[in-house]
């Protein structure tokens, strides 16, 4: 089996198709395909003809399909030496081939075929024989060798995961983890709580801190301590270890009587933490970091202190953030329709909140052999615990999202409010990033499925600054963040002319970067430690009189369940 938590950090949860998948887009495109197949007898028999020799080549054994090397589900021996389980395999082969081409050969608009390959695909992924015990070598060695403990534990763990996971199989084993424990344990404390969120300021750990702190606002759809996972991939204590004064806001999981709480309400809430930050430093500036749908966050901020004339908001940083969506760019975007869009926003409003659980069993079907089937084998056949990762710790910690707020992403989503100037109104005022001057840094993520990397570089065109840097991370979502000093495997790529101003598309950029070993935190730090003042004394502790220390972080809001 690959390592699992290398699949699923790749994958976590984020805004992307908060759309989700509607039964009547879903059986619509079903619909298209058959009706397109009836249409026309002759190609069918063709397809159908194909589809017969390649059974007969199998029969016979002259077969010569052969699972793509990438595809890890044949990687076990008996696949290429039992010929019942080769034919097997090469049935299954046959119908995935076939239902390509099939698809291919279709008299369907871009949209429409896009549409057909990710139903088919799914419904293709579902018939794996490596999905069952009968067609799984490993899955039988592992019973014979364990002498069927293996499958007592397997439907133990399927009963687990019905009674105490709804029915979703287990992406990670919680039980070596405990916040404040053994994750999340860096020192600070909540230094203002409101009925939205908790501020958390962190302890210094140097003597000297510089003038300006940074403020970070993270997803309101997972907890905050992503950034503060163990001391390792931990950038709060990678900030205060360099000096940065280190805020992060903790967003209170709603319930459904907060269901109304919208994207101004979230903006006001960072704009009163971004104040608390001023007046415990001191300073006149406050520079913001902000991840996936916090810097959506972030930027409807700063358009509206743009909007406000209020110059405190410092430098900006935005991290596997998309501010300027088009519809190829997300799994599964070719299923978003205008009629999905409002069975979404009608959902919303109807339930007051969506469920983090719902929310998350939505994602994993957009992935379905890296976020359900993967685990299936694992769990259930293998008769294994899911791994211990922090990451998918962190991401099975899962929270609600306001129905209100999801009806302003899908607002944001369905009008690409970033893009327009002026043209589209939300949060008291008409939302215009050219307006917004601060010094910016973007970070994009290679491997990024859930915010592809050419879509994050977008958002370089939609500010009014003149200073900006985008970096590539050579790692997926989360990972291109978590990317800390000691990982052999880091890299990153930069403009090799820092000076020049950045090109117009991405693939213009690439042409003009350069490959750099390591992780990027230290480049950015450099770029924040740059902006963020002269050094003073570090303070003696959190907080200050008008806001003390109320609870040790990562404070009461992060424990709170979904």
């Amino acid at each position: 089996m690959p390592k699992l938590e290398d699949e699923a950090a790749q994958h976590t949860s984020a805004l992307g198709p908060l759309i989700g998948l509607t039964r009547e887009d879903i059986f619509g495109a079903v619909a298209v395909m058959l009706r397109e197949t009836a249409s026309d007898p002759q190609r069918l028999m063709k397809h159908s003809q194909a589809m017969g020799e390649d059974m007969i080549k199998i029969m016979t054994g002259k077969s010569d399909l052969a699972p793509d090397p990438k595809d890890r589900r044949f990687q076990d021996p008996t696949w290429q030496y039992n010929p019942f389980m080769r034919a097997g395999m090469q049935y299954y082969l046959a119908v995935q081939k076939g239902a390509s081409r099939w698809l291919e050969d279709l008299e369907l608009d871009e949209l429409e075929k896009d549409r057909a390959r990710f139903i088919s695909n799914i419904i293709i992924d579902s018939l794996a024989p490596t999905n069952t015990l009968v067609g799984n070598p490993s899955a039988q060695k592992m019973a014979i060798t364990s002498g069927g403990l293996s499958l007592v534990k397997g439907l133990k763990n399927a009963y687990d995961d019905m009674v105490n996971n709804k029915g979703m199989v287990s992406q990670v084993d919680k039980k070596p983890f405990k916040l404040g424990e053994n994750i999340a344990t860096s020192k600070g404390d909540v230094v203002l709580r409101t009925e939205m969120m908790e501020l958390v300021h962190y302890a210094p750990t140097t003597d000297e801190v510089y003038e300006i702190p940074q403020l970070t606002i993270p997803p309101q759809i997972n907890k905050m301590y992503i950034n503060d996972l163990s001391p390792e991939k931990s950038v709060v204590k990678y900030q205060v270890d360099n000096g940065i004064q280190t805020f992060v806001i903790s967003w209170k999981n709603p319930s459904k009587d907060q269901g109304h709480w919208d994207m101004a309400d979230y903006v006001r809430s960072c704009r009163e933490a971004m104040e608390a930050v001023s007046k415990i430093t001191g300073s006149k500036k406050v520079n913001v970091s902000a991840g996936c749908s916090g810097g959506q966050t972030a930027s409807m901020l700063a358009s509206k202190m743009a909007a406000d004339e209020d110059d405190l908001l410092g430098a900006l940083t935005l991290m596997v953030c998309v501010l300027h969506p088009k519809q190829n760019d997300i799994e599964a975007g070719s299923l978003v329709s205008e009629n999905g869009l409002e069975l979404a926003r009608r959902r919303a409003s109807k339930k007051g909140v969506i469920k983090g659980d719902d929310l998350a069993r939505g994602f994993a079907w957009l992935r379905p052999n890296d976020l359900i089937w993967n685990y299936v084998i694992n769990n259930y056949l293998l008769g294994q615990d899911p791994p211990a990762f922090d990451v998918l710790f962190w991401n099975a910690d899962a929270t609600n999202l306001s129905g209100a707020l999801m009806g302003d992403f899908l607002t944001v989503f369905e009008t690409l409010a970033f893009t327009k100037q002026g043209e589209v109104e939300m949060v008291d005022h008409k939302i215009d990033l050219s307006k917004v001057t601060s010094d910016l840094f973007i970070l994009g993520g290679v491997t990024d499925h859930i915010t592809p990397w050419k879509a994050t570089y977008r958002s370089t065109r939609l500010f009014g600054s003149k200073d900006i840097t985008y970096v590539l991370s050579h790692s997926g979502h989360m990972q291109a963040i978590l990317n800390p000093p000691g990982n052999p495997k880091a890299k990153y790529y930069i403009q090799k002319d820092a000076k020049k101003k950045l090109p117009e598309t991405a693939d213009q950029w690439l042409e003009g970067t350069e490959e750099v070993a390591g992780s990027w935190w230290p480049y950015w730090m450099n770029w924040v430690q740059e902006r963020s003042g002269d050094k003073k004394k570090a303070p003696a502790k959190t907080g200050n009189k008008a806001y003390p220390p109320l609870d040790p972080a990562p404070g009461k809001y992060v424990m709170e369940p979904c």
